[in-house]
């Protein structure tokens, strides 16, 4: 009986991974071949030219006195509890 028990054990591992095995392989064409499907119907724009930004298009963002301040002081801290 121990036997009947250990060959049917291995019976279903090789079917479970033979299972998996089959399943990932037919995974990987289909996937592929929907890729290549894709890129040949919806073909990738060509790379544009990065945006030429104007000196005076955005400011730059002005802080404070008081937050840099508050920020340095800050970091200090950090950095002296670290020590």
């Amino acid at each position: 009986m121990q036997e009947s028990l250990w060959s049917q054990g291995i019976s279903l591992m090789i079917y479970g991974m033979g299972t998996v095995f089959v399943f990932l392989a037919i995974l990987i064409v289909v996937t592929s071949a929907l890729s290549k499907i894709v890129s040949r119907f919806f073909p990738e724009a060509p790379a544009s030219a990065k945006p030429i930004r104007t000196p005076g298009a955005q400011p730059a963002p002005v802080v404070e006195p008081a937050v840099l301040a508050a920020i340095k002081a800050a970091i200090e801290q950090h950095r002296a509890k670290r020590r």
